[in-house]
């Protein structure tokens, strides 16, 4: 992947008193540069006072940053998006599935990607503004951010790195001096987002909608050099990009699903194709178990309800295979044959990764799918698992035989099966299977006890 960099400077002063120079970050711009067509350059916003709220210190030490460099006053410029010359800011394009229903454009409304750096494990990441004004894909929107939801993603950001959930992290949340208008007079302010890539499902879903094959194959090139460079030499590189990050977000769903995490709002252009979780907006985790749980007030139907989660992944991943099956194979039929093989195989990834999870959290020896759903009908009753997690456990392990029949269990075959492929979702039907559909999103309000599905 060619490089460009621009190298920031700022002026610090050293405990004697001397002035000396250091380097804030080495830019790059490799997304807008290799991928044309999927941005467009854009300038933040002027702040008019702004204040440092907080800062990711270990963040900022983790991507090769001084932090008190970037406390000073032109360190706190660069986090709104004010950047000398020689940066260049840009919006990125993405199209995307808003609880189910396609929209072609929606992109960065009030984002701007700053820049890409090499950390100091020489991961390349993304530093991203989140409420730095109005860009051409705003929508009506005034592109601004207010300081309490900013906050509340910093904090969730960082429970989900503490809890070990891939993430995406603040690096620093500035208040702008500024009101922004929303149900009243709100304090304004601008978020530094890292990620690994900002590259969703929607990303691909708008590359494929332009109808340019090249953009879309470029596109394609860059996700495996970012994020699996070790696939670039497979017989189907497109077809191993599409089981890796089906692979990835198989492993996400289940953790977020093992730390009762509800994200709520799980459209396509909030799927990324890194496997972190990104754009903390309407969620929670729950406090007592229930599977028809939902945070964000729009989501009236729970299409986004926390026993829905798994079954929208695959929904997604399938609208990913999508995109890709021209890069797949020119002949359309064996492209949606082998994208159907890797998409089916998600439900059993999933499954592996739940049962792993509950077996550890349970103390268990191995994984036991009755235990398991045991628990979780009697938690839902009782209103939680800590209401009846100890005598549960305790009688599972003095019925010896109920116990070798239970893990016995646990290496059959699951029932029913699971078939689909692109143009297929499914939803959870309290079976402990997925079920899947063609071409329609999972019915709102499916989730039900009884399964991980």
């Amino acid at each position: 992947m060619a490089r460009s960099r621009v190298k920031l400077r700022c002026l610090v002063r050293s405990l004697d008193g001397m002035t000396v120079t250091t380097t804030l970050f080495r830019f790059d711009d490799s997304y807008a540069r290799e991928v044309p067509g999927l941005s467009v350059s854009w300038v933040a916003a002027p702040v008019p006072a702004p204040e440092l709220l907080v800062l990711n210190e270990e963040l900022a030490i983790e991507l090769g940053a001084d932090p008190a460099a970037l406390r000073e006053p032109l360190g706190v410029l660069l986090l709104v998006g004010q950047a000398p010359g020689g940066v260049t800011t840009v919006a990125q394009a993405y199209a995307g599935h808003q609880f189910g229903i396609y929209v072609p454009r929606l992109g960065d409304g009030r984002a701007l990607l700053l820049g890409e750096v090499i950390d100091i494990h020489g991961r390349r990441r993304d530093l991203h503004l989140k409420g730095s004004g109005r860009t051409p894909f705003a929508r009506g929107g005034d592109g601004k951010a207010a300081v309490g939801p900013m906050l509340r993603e910093y904090l969730i950001g960082e429970a989900m790195q503490g809890l070990r959930i891939p993430t995406t992290r603040a690096l620093a949340v500035v208040a702008t001096g500024e009101r922004v208008f929303r149900e009243r007079a709100l304090p304004g302010a601008v978020l530094t987002r890292v990620a690994a890539s900002h590259l969703r499902v929607g990303t691909f879903q708008y590359a494929a909608a332009s109808g340019d094959r090249d953009r879309l194959r470029a596109l394609g090139d860059y996700a495996l050099a970012r994020h699996h460079p070790e696939a670039a030499d497979a017989p189907n590189r497109y077809l191993d990009l599409f089981r890796r990050v089906a692979g990835a977000q198989a492993s996400l769903v289940a953790r977020w699903m093992l730390a009762g995490f509800v994200h709520g709002v799980m459209n396509t252009d909030n799927t990324t194709i890194s496997g972190e979780t990104i754009d903390y907006g309407p969620c929670a985790f729950m406090d007592a178990y229930d599977p028809a749980t939902v945070f964000s007030s729009i989501d009236h139907g729970g299409r986004y309800a926390y026993g829905n989660q798994p079954a929208i992944m695959q929904w997604n991943l399938a609208r990913l295979a999508e995109t890709l099956l021209p890069l797949i194979d020119e002949n359309s039929e064996a492209a949606v044959e082998a994208a159907a093989e890797v998409l089916s195989g998600f439900a059993g990834a999933y499954e592996r990764h739940w049962d792993e999870g509950m077996a550890a959290k349970l103390g268990l020896a191995a994984p036991n799918r009755e235990l398991v759903k045991d628990l979780l009908a009697d938690a839902r009753a009782e209103g939680g698992l800590h209401a009846v997690l100890p005598l549960a456990v305790c009688r599972h392990r003095a019925d010896d035989v109920h116990r070798a029949g239970a893990l016995r269990r646990v290496g059959r075959p699951p029932r029913g099966g699971a078939a689909g492929g692109p143009g297929r979702g499914g939803r959870c039907d309290g079976s402990g299977q997925p079920r899947l559909y063609s071409a329609q999103p999972p019915r709102r309000g499916g989730a039900r006890a009884g399964g991980s599905w």
